[in-house]
């Protein structure tokens, strides 16, 4: 990247792997957050959003979708700020208003997210005064099925969230669970094309400003997805493992395992991909693969995140 983006009223706050990137717009009339991280981490996104609000009150929260990286803070703030509005997905209203463990994935993803309310739901072709700007709605199925991107055409901003990355996408959690949803990534991929965003803010990793780049890599790492679904498989059942290592920081190998083999995503990859394997065996060589990527170490009885 040879610039930053600099738009008055917009602020990035980049966290990591762990945690979604939170962006704080203000402008006169308000103040909104959109995505507030994981719950680990929630008193860190209070302290990030009253650092820059000097006083301030946050009066909106917008999710780009449920996911508990992306949401896991909505409690603290909502708590903090009585007065907020929360805007989510339509898709997700009613498992939030009921708080519907299976529907919300939290259980099955073996991650945490406290529950929260919300006062409005988002639609695709919907504009949002951010920062006084107009930002765009868009539906942005596959990662998630419910996720939105915002964009704002003037700078020609783009709000990502995990469908474009600079290095591909997020897992495309329906695929794990048996749904065909590789075709809405390709079409979610199209349709950032046709935006023509100039800068991308994405759920994970730094602003970039070289979309054509990033939507190649993504495409390619698609393909690869499409050709051999056991890949993707694999590949999303070491993001369940190395995301609660990242939670955890270390843990005992035998709690850590015992805590896997009760995953029910993990149960479901290993059935579907990997059942001629015992569950243990499949589970350690998951591992070893992230080991030998150096995502883990294993120190004597402990595995410890690197």
């Amino acid at each position: 990247m040879t610039q930053r983006l600099q738009i008055p009223g917009l602020q990035v706050f980049e966290r990591g792997w762990l945690s979604a990137n939170n962006i704080l717009f203000t402008d006169p009339d308000s103040a909104t957050l959109v995505d507030s991280g994981y719950v680990t981490h929630q008193a860190q996104t209070l302290a990030l959003v009253q650092n820059v609000l000097n006083g301030r009150s946050l009066d909106r929260l917008v999710n780009t979708h449920l996911h508990s990286d992306h949401c896991g803070g909505n409690h603290a703030l909502q708590a903090h700020y009585p007065q907020l509005e929360t805007h989510i997905p339509p898709g997700e209203a009613k498992a939030v208003s009921s708080w519907d463990l299976a529907s919300l994935n939290y259980e099955a993803t073996g991650q945490l997210c406290p529950p929260f309310k919300f006062d409005d739901v988002l639609h695709a072709g919907q504009v949002l005064r951010l920062a006084s700007l107009d930002w765009q709605v868009h539906a942005a199925p596959g990662h998630d099925p419910h996720s939105v991107i915002l964009f704002e055409p003037r700078h020609k901003i783009l709000i990502s969230a995990d469908a474009l990355w600079a290095n591909g996408f997020g897992v495309v959690f329906p695929e794990l669970e048996g749904v065909d949803a590789f075709h809405e990534v390709a079409e979610t991929l199209d349709l950032i094309e046709s935006l023509k965003p100039l800068w991308v803010i994405p759920g994970h990793g730094a602003v970039f400003d070289n979309a054509d780049e990033a939507l190649g890599v993504a495409r390619k790492k698609l393909d690869g997805f499409i050709q051999s679904p056991q890949k993707h498989a694999r590949y999303g059942a070491k993001v369940l493992l190395k995301y609660k290592l990242l939670e955890l920081a270390q843990v005992e190998t035998s709690a850590f395992m015992a805590w896997a083999r009760g995953v029910p995503f993990l149960k479901t990859l290993h059935q579907t991909h990997a059942a001629q394997m015992p569950v243990q065996e499949w589970l350690q060589d998951l591992l070893l693969d992230l080991e030998r990527s150096k995502a883990l170490a294993f120190q004597d009885k402990l595995i410890v995140n690197l």
